[in-house]
């Protein structure tokens, strides 16, 4: 049973913007924290940012900072990763997880428990 699903990916240029959303069917969305990865070709998974249940923590990979936001949707079991800025060095496939303990809110991917199947981000020069 698929709980996460992201959309949004897809080819642009340098400089330009996306905006990944990753949907929920997951009863207690609300309770967990979020957190997008990306995995580059032929290298590990790495961690982009994160977002505790309420939506008022948030934290970042350094590349990321100032160009991306996270945020997420409660009432729509929605999380969001507004993608700014650009640059070939995001091209990867981008990934949402959520991790069932609660008041963390961390960059280790195996805190996280459930993910979705990722979403392909191409950025051209």
């Amino acid at each position: 049973q698929v709980q996460l699903r992201e959309s949004g990916g897809g080819l642009v240029q340098a400089g330009g913007s996306l905006r990944l959303s990753c949907v929920s069917s997951q009863r207690s969305f609300s309770s967990y924290t979020v957190g997008w990865f990306r995995q580059k070709s032929g290298m590990e998974r790495e961690f982009v940012a994160a977002i505790n249940r309420n939506g008022i923590g948030t934290y970042y990979e350094d590349s990321v900072k100032g160009r991306f936001t996270i945020s997420r949707d409660n009432a729509r079991k929605t999380a969001y990763l507004q993608m700014s800025s650009l640059k070939p060095q995001d091209t990867a496939v981008y990934s949402c997880a959520t991790d069932y303990t609660q008041n963390r809110v961390g960059q280790t991917p195996d805190w996280y428990d459930s993910w979705g199947q990722g979403t392909q981000v191409t950025v051209s020069t």
